[in-house]
């Protein structure tokens, strides 16, 4: 977006934050972009502190070379002069936002997303493989049905292991039809499911995958895989490793055969997969309780604004 056409959105942008700024005690904007510029303008008009959360997804273009340079000094700005700034993985802080912006690690909270460990829990599956008539043994996928997040390479990986279980698709996209072919009977597409079926699903299944084709700053299904007690076989790099650990998984080369050929390894290794599952339930307690981590946000932010 150019910068004329980034400054003609932005007065509506801080219209919208002015109706409320009176109301609040500390802003947190979001994303490196044009709300991160509006988010400082209303709170310093204000004299409130604010907060920015970063996700990788808005930090990612600078590194391409895409914002207009007018644009990312704004934005540079916005962030420099934040009281605070929010990000889900180590990755995205040194490797997204401080490999920009010479930002003290101090002012970074590093907060992973949480998931409610009552809906994600072993054994919490109801009647879900009957319901979808599933086998006892099966691979889950869940993600959108486009390149970017890989499902391709997860169906080449398929050739490895499915003579072992099928492997089950939840979600969809323009690669649908595509995938269903070359799929052939090594596993099933289900389309989108409700989120209670997502959960039982994940929670049934007796490995969770996935093969993004770039590397992810966070990736909640890995989390959510963990509170299910289901192991994660994953593309390394990006944020993924501060959710898998070798106890709960396995990170592979972001080569669909390595990937498959893991899978494969855990799905015949019984006594493995079993203690990777109980060692997943009990990080994720540890680590992963959206009660526990809102609590942790809610801290830091209070002691932000006071600061």
């Amino acid at each position: 977006m150019s910068h004329e056409r980034v400054v003609s959105y932005l007065r509506d942008y801080e219209r919208a934050l002015e109706s409320i700024i009176d109301d609040v005690d500390i802003v947190l904007g979001h994303h490196a972009s044009i709300s991160a510029i509006a988010t400082a303008n209303i709170a310093r008009r204000a004299g409130k502190p604010y907060v920015l959360f970063l996700h990788g997804t808005g930090i990612e273009p600078r590194h391409e070379g895409k914002y207009d340079d007018r644009v990312w000094s704004m934005i540079q700005e916005s962030i420099e002069g934040a009281n605070g700034i929010l990000v889900t993985t180590e990755y995205v802080r040194d490797q997204l936002v401080r490999a920009l912006i010479d930002i003290p690690q101090a002012r970074f909270l590093v907060l992973p997303c949480g998931i409610d460990l009552d809906t994600f829990h072993p054994g919490r599956s109801t009647d879900i493989a009957r319901k979808y008539e599933l086998p006892e043994k099966y691979v889950i996928c869940p993600g959108a049905l486009t390149t970017s997040k890989g499902p391709q390479n997860v169906v080449e990986a398929t050739l490895e292991y499915a003579d072992i279980a099928p492997t089950i698709f939840i979600g969809d996209g323009d690669l649908r039809e595509q995938i269903e072919v070359d799929l052939s009977d090594r596993g099933r597409l289900l389309g989108f499911v409700s989120s209670e079926d997502k959960a039982a699903l994940i929670n049934a299944a007796s490995v969770l995958t996935a093969a993004p084709e770039k590397k992810e700053h966070f990736g909640i299904i890995y989390a959510e895989g963990l509170g299910a007690g289901t192991p994660s076989v994953a593309y390394e790099g990006g944020g993924v490793s501060s959710i898998i650990t070798d106890q709960t998984g396995i990170l592979t080369e972001r080569d669909p055969k390595s990937l498959g050929c893991a899978i494969r390894a855990l799905l015949t290794n019984s006594d493995r997969l079993e203690m990777m599952a109980r060692a997943a339930r009990m990080r994720a307690e540890k680590n992963f309780s959206w009660l526990k981590l809102g609590r942790r946000l809610e801290d830091w932010l209070v002691q932000t604004s006071s600061s």
